[in-house]
């Protein structure tokens, strides 16, 4: 060491410090390293392209964790990550070398390179080599053929789980003092590495060798401009590599002939989730929270780390006292030193929440994880970050409409009657119909009225890729959308695709698509002739008909198209009934049952109100067409025969008479066992016996005359029929049947019975009616506030001298 110019050098060349990507240990060696060898310029592992995008690293509207991210400019599809964290070490070095005012390049493999050699899998070189830890982590593709260096090392050490060991040695290690040589880890470390490297070559990373090449062209290239005052920070794996002598010729030569791609390169941000292994991201942690800790408390980490669990524990309402927290500081630590551990790890520490914080139990075991040992952290990216147009355009709207990307997942209810929250929706709709799903709808639970929406919404890191692949559509939401939904509409393959994207266009509120969409709609509507199709597709054009009258978009294009489609829909659809086996039924019985919603949301606006009630009398025409044909299966019939039961279609004992037809000894089965299932088959089918007494006796009378042989076909029918139904009416229809046919109703003597409901008992029963009234007397007050029966009733005729009680049941 030398002091030249008020900086300490290195005389012996550029120092290499391998690292673990990721490592808090391995960022505090660094740290420490450059701090002692202050060299004139910082080499890092990664794309060169990013070398303009490193100032951006110093402003303090980035905060980590973030990402370089790097896509071809013809394919943004075709993208790698190089992910950051506080606790990376290239992060450190960079923002050590910034603060310094000391130039950062970067010397991997460009990803002009690496991106031309995406693999089939769609995993890039560089995606491959950000990723993996090199000197640590398992490959993720090719792992047969790949070694993993740091499991290597652990079993030579004597250890069976490479990451405890890599803690023990690494990122549990202290500074080692004032005075201790902070090279001396990084020299242990290269000398591993080499012993490796002699004895497995490239480890089975076949595309090493070329990175590797690049890298020492780099290094030759910062000697050239700032001397052998370096500091290269690379995986330890590459370490031997960089340090092997190799002439300019053989390097060169190992480059030459790589294809080469057009790229862009920027910062985007990136999550805690993300790093970790779990999110299907290899980064080579597997909790990047608690790494997070090591980094930012070197000092007294086990007590601060428990401090925090119980913090969190005490927000979800978990009784943690402070002397818990010391009970399980010194359990950790006990277990640590049993283990042979130089510090408690987050196995220790685990174990001592569940015993002592936990009560032997792992309840809080998954909330500790989510939260802390991985964490909930989402990174930052200055404003003036380079970026495609369509993100700058979706950012200014976000900002606009007070949307903040979240790494949590979180509900936004929307009502579409406030200007603000219908900006929202139309961002949020405009960006799923370009396949950037940050929120996706989900069912409102405080209200199901149209001007109502609400979203479940989280921003993933790679979100960022898919708005540079729908960059290709425009540089605004507004004109992307259009764009991407006029180029769906015209390569529809089916009239479905097409009635979803006229649905879609709607509720994005995107005018100049839909002409565009309504043109598709029309010509594919008329060529198509079958029934399902066109009953499958009528549901969403009214579902777009009903939003655009709540959204204030005029739908009545969309309106013609819709009602022509359903009146082609009752003109094909008895003929389509015909000769449907179970399969085909069951189909139709979806299409049945999605045409009569429809047909009920087409007639409700006042000012169509004539000609919703004539759509409506037409449909019910074809309900009773198919009801009352016996060539359609019995489970259409059915369900035609309680679509019009449940619009008053059908007149005094309608239901009844199509019942006894269906059910008549005359008819199959099977037949008639789905006749049941489609008319009170479903959920509300149960309640519809449970209190009309006639039809529960047309199934219980059919039933007990099915004959054995045919017994066991229906069965499973009726099972599936009735599993449908809640337990309780399960269980009243039970006893009803338990108990037969009801018995005549006791009445005052001379009174003459009330009339009875058809369907819904024998009529009144005065004597149970009466039974309630102490309490009604008691509920009201009567009697007590100067009530009595002797008052007089207005509401008794003049000269009825019956008793207060029969008059006051009678009209209960």
């Amino acid at each position: 060491m030398s002091e030249r110019s008020g900086r300490t050098t290195h005389r012996g060349g550029p120092v290499l410090l391998g690292v673990r990507h990721h490592g808090p240990g391995s960022a505090r060696a660094v740290r420490a390293a450059l701090e002692q060898c202050r060299p004139a310029a910082v080499l890092i592992e990664g794309p060169p392209e990013a070398d303009e995008l490193v100032p951006l690293a110093a402003q303090e509207g980035m905060r980590p964790p973030v990402a370089l991210l790097a896509h071809v400019q013809d394919d943004p599809g075709r993208a790698a990550f190089w992910p950051l964290a506080e606790f990376s070490p290239e992060w450190v070095a960079m923002r050590w070398a910034l603060a310094h005012g000391v130039p950062v390049r970067f010397i991997d493999l460009p990803a002009a390179h690496s991106l031309a050699q995406r693999d089939d899998e769609g995993t890039a070189d560089d995606q491959e080599a950000a990723d993996e830890v090199t000197g640590g982590q398992e490959a993720r593709s090719g792992a047969e053929a790949r070694i993993d260096p740091i499991g290597v090392l652990a079993e030579a050490a004597g250890y069976d789980d490479p990451e405890r060991w890599w803690e023990d040695v690494i990122e549990h290690r202290g500074s080692g003092g004032a005075g201790a040589d902070a090279l001396a880890p990084f020299a242990a470390l290269a000398e591993a590495m080499g012993a490796l490297r002699e004895t497995y070559g490239d480890g089975g990373h076949d595309r090493d060798p070329a990175r590797e090449a690049h890298m020492r062209l780099r290094l030759r290239a910062a000697r050239r401009e700032f001397g052998d005052d370096l500091a290269v920070v690379c995986g330890a794996w590459h370490v031997p590599a960089l340090a092997r002598r190799t002439t300019l010729t053989a390097d060169r030569q190992l480059l030459k002939g790589l294809p080469k791609v057009k790229t862009a390169v920027t910062w985007v941000p990136w999550t805690h989730r993300r790093l970790s292994r779990r999110s299907g991201y290899g980064a080579g942690i597997a909790s990047p929270g608690w790494y997070g800790h090591l980094f930012s408390a070197p000092d007294r980490p086990v007590e601060r780390w428990l401090t925090k669990v119980a913090g969190l524990l005490r927000e979800e309402d978990y009784a943690v006292s402070s002397a818990q927290v010391i009970e399980a500081v010194r359990l950790a630590e006990g277990l640590a030193t049993v283990r042979g551990r130089p510090l408690a790890g987050l196995t220790e520490l685990d174990d001592a929440v569940r015993a002592v914080m936990g009560d032997g139990t792992d309840a809080p075991s998954s909330l500790i994880h989510d939260r802390l040992v991985v964490g909930e952290v989402l990174g930052e990216v200055p404003e003036d970050a380079p970026a495609v147009p369509l993100q700058q355009d979706i950012d200014r709207s976000r900002r606009t409409l007070r949307l903040k990307p979240e790494v949590l997942e979180r509900e936004l209810e929307l009502d579409l009657r406030k200007e603000t929250d219908a900006g929202r929706s139309r961002l949020l709709h405009r960006l799923r119909l370009l396949g950037i799903p940050w929120g996706e709808p989900t069912r409102s639970r405080g209200s199901t009225g149209t001007f109502r929406e609400t979203w479940r919404l989280r921003w993933e890191p790679e979100l960022a890729v898919r708005v540079a692949e729908a960059g290709i559509w425009g540089t605004t939401v507004l004109s992307a959308a259009t764009a991407k939904a006029a180029s769906e509409a015209a390569g529809a393959a089916g009239l479905a695709e097409v009635t979803a994207l006229a649905e879609r266009c709607l509720l994005a509120e995107l005018p100049d698509a839909l002409p565009v969409v309504m043109q598709a709609l029309a010509d594919r509507a008329a060529l198509d002739a079958d029934v399902g199709h066109l009953a499958q597709a009528l549901p969403a054009l009214v579902r777009s008909v009903r939003y655009g009258d709540v959204r204030g978009t005029d739908a009545a294009a969309l309106r013609e198209v819709a009602t022509g489609l359903a009146e082609r829909v009752f003109v094909g659809l008895p003929p389509a009934c015909l000769g449907l086996d179970a399969d085909g039924a069951a189909e139709m019985r979806g299409h049945l049952d999605a045409t009569h919603q429809a047909v009920g949301l087409l007639g409700r606006p006042e000012s169509e109100r004539q000609a919703g009630g004539e759509l409506r009398a037409r449909w019910a025409g074809v309900l009773r067409a198919v009801s009352e044909r016996d060539a359609v299966p019995g489970l259409l019939r059915g369900r035609a025969t309680r679509l019009l039961l449940d619009d008053g279609e059908l007149g005094d004992g309608g239901a009844e008479r199509l019942m006894a037809l269906a059910l008549s000894p005359g008819n199959p089965p099977t037949d008639a066992a789905g006749w049941i299932e489609g008319f009170a088959g479903g959920g509300d089918g149960g309640m519809l016996l449970v209190h009309d007494a006639r039809l529960l006796a047309l199934v219980d009378g059919w039933l007990t005359g099915v004959p054995d042989a045919a017994f066991t076909d229906v069965l499973p029918l009726l099972r599936r029929t009735f599993a449908e139904y809640e337990t309780g009416v399960r269980r009243t229809l039970g006893e009803l049947v338990r108990r037969g046919p009801a018995t005549a109703p006791r009445h005052p003597v001379g009174d003459a019975p009330d009339a009875a409901v058809p369907g819904f008992g024998p009529g009144l029963d005065r004597d149970r009616a009466a039974a309630v009234l102490p309490t009604l007397r008691m509920l009201l007050g009567i009697g007590q506030h100067g009530f009595d029966d002797e008052q007089p009733d207005p509401s008794r005729p003049a000269g009825d001298s019956r008793p207060a009680d029969d008059l006051t049941g009678a009209r209960t």
